[in-house]
């Protein structure tokens, strides 16, 4: 039961206590982000050399400042400076509040914004699980998961069985929130299989009351630790998107740091130190009720068929909460790399450091081996390497992308080889040659795959675009083979009798020509 057993002191008041009328009376955005990726997690904690009024100071500005909120900004170029402590700086005049500090209309009040800016008493937070249990809150989160779909958990309610009820259904969360009487069902855990492998991975789904309430907790809570969070990190932020991390990490490389650290943390989600998470959360909250909150989430159990069980490390598999989670633990790691002066590139546990100088690179390494083993956490000593970019056919892969330094000295972007067998296993069980499909409707079945795809992948070269397209085109033309009496895979002749022309007037998308096409809209 959520009873608020943390230590916060709820009578005690501040910004954190204002009134929430006038977040009622403010129109909720249009449009609903939708998750990035369904099993990823994020991470802090403010390192001694910086306290909590020097890290007020650097950001009282906004963590990213005049940063579009559109997560997709791919084709921008990065227009900040590239010291380490990155900040866009003050606010420009009349910008909107609920844009500069990410929040959600209906969820923060403008005086709550303003508190926020100015620096609240204590620098902590207090009386937050009102904004929570707020019914227009509650309306808003479920809005958001049910734009995020997903199956059902352990209860069996899917989320259109949700809405056939959801007045009712968060009446009850709502009450029970009052109350404190809320408990978290058990995260139901099924096994998917491996992109490009015949292993499978595990993958936890909350039920869909849950989602609803970790949504509304990360929508209170998000703001106030995005308010300080290093520029350095980029996961599962609002307004940065992995293109953000990516030109970035070639921005460094272009600028002379080549020596590159590839950091991988051994089972991060599954590794975090509880007590000591909960600790750097209380450091901005106070509210002993949110507290119980995020602990029982925490604590939920796990259940797989009949059995269940409670893990001790880590957080939630599927939570809403956990990208928040992991990037309040990591951040102070964030601060004490850019304090020493060691650019990185984070996102959530996808990490890059990138120095001028190999002893820098190896001095780099040890700061975060020793940080990490101070902070209960572990390096992969198998998958953590230093890559000298320098060299001729040097690479390393961050994000789905292979950087890779060429013959002639220049820097290219390819795709990662796991990232180009993952979507021919997506693609792989539509284009089979013994199918009854016609091309057209096989045709309607790829493109949205392939556009999508080229979405994040538009930045590889163009030879590795060339080689997707031409590889999804013989799949067509084996079917088309077999259909004729051939065998095997479509080839000779076959290139000539459904050339590229034909595939092109059928309305088979070309990551090619999308290239090709968008080079010219900008020109």
């Amino acid at each position: 039961m959520v009873d608020g057993s943390r230590s916060g002191k709820e009578s005690a008041v501040n910004a954190g206590d204002l009134s929430g009328q006038d977040a009622r009376e403010t129109v909720c955005p249009p449009e609903v982000r939708a998750a990035i990726v369904a099993q990823a997690s994020r991470g802090g904690k403010q390192p001694e050399e910086a306290g909590p009024t020097e890290r007020n100071r650097v950001t009282s500005g906004g963590v990213k400042g005049g940063r579009k909120v559109n997560a997709s900004s791919e084709g921008r170029c990065e227009e900040e400076p590239s010291g380490v402590f990155r900040r866009a700086g003050n606010k420009q005049e009349g910008e909107d509040l609920w844009e500069a500090h990410k929040a959600e209309r209906g969820v923060w009040s403008e005086k709550m914004l303003v508190a926020l800016r100015n620096g609240v008493k204590g620098n902590k937070w207090f009386s937050l699980i009102d904004k929570v249990r707020r019914m227009d809150v509650l309306e808003l989160a479920w809005e958001k998961v049910r734009s995020n779909a997903g199956g059902c958990g352990v209860d069996g309610v899917s989320v259109e069985c949700f809405g056939k009820d959801s007045q009712n259904r968060l009446l009850a969360v709502k009450e029970q929130l009052e109350r404190g009487t809320y408990q978290p069902h058990a995260v139901k855990r099924i096994w998917i299989p491996k992109p490009g492998s015949a292993e499978k991975r595990p993958l936890g789904i909350p039920t869909v009351r849950d989602r609803v309430v970790q949504t509304a907790m990360r929508m209170v809570m998000e703001p106030i630790f995005e308010h300080g969070f290093a520029e350095q990190s980029y996961g599962f932020r609002p307004g940065r998107s992995c293109h953000d991390a990516l030109r970035r990490v070639e921005e460094l490389l272009k600028s002379g740091s080549i020596h590159v650290v590839d950091i991988d943390i051994k089972g991060y989600f599954d590794a975090i130190p509880r007590e000591r998470l909960m600790e750097k959360v209380e450091e901005k909250i106070a509210d002993g009720r949110l507290l119980g909150l995020i602990e029982a989430f925490l604590n939920q159990k796990v259940m797989e068929g009949m059995e269940s069980w409670e893990s001790e490390k880590g957080t939630p598999q599927g939570a809403v909460i956990s990208p928040l989670l992991a990037n309040i633990y990591l951040d102070e790691m964030d601060w004490k790399l850019a304090q020493v002066g060691i650019e990185m590139v984070r996102y959530a546990d996808d990490i890059v450091l990138l120095c001028r100088e190999a002893k820098e690179a190896d001095q780099a390494m040890e700061e975060v081996r020793q940080w990490m083993e101070g902070a209960g956490l572990e390096l992969n000593v198998a998958k953590t390497r230093v890559v000298d970019m320098g060299k001729t056919g040097s690479h390393f892969d961050f994000l789905g992308y292979r950087f890779w330094r060429g013959k002639r000295g220049n820097l290219r972007r390819f795709i990662r080889p796991k990232s180009q067998r993952n979507l021919r296993e997506r693609i792989k069980p539509l284009t089979k040659r013994a199918n009854g499909h016609s091309m057209e409707t096989l045709v309607a079945k790829l493109n949205p795959i392939l556009r999508g795809w080229y979405g994040y992948f538009k930045h590889a070269s163009a030879d590795a675009l060339e080689e997707v397209d031409g590889w999804v085109r013989n799949r067509l033309r084996g079917i088309l083979r077999k259909r004729r009496g051939g065998r095997g895979r479509g080839r000779g002749m076959d290139n000539h009798r459904w050339g590229n022309g034909y595939f092109a007037k059928l309305g088979l998308y070309s990551l090619i020509e999308a290239r090709a096409k968008e080079t010219t809209s900008l020109q």
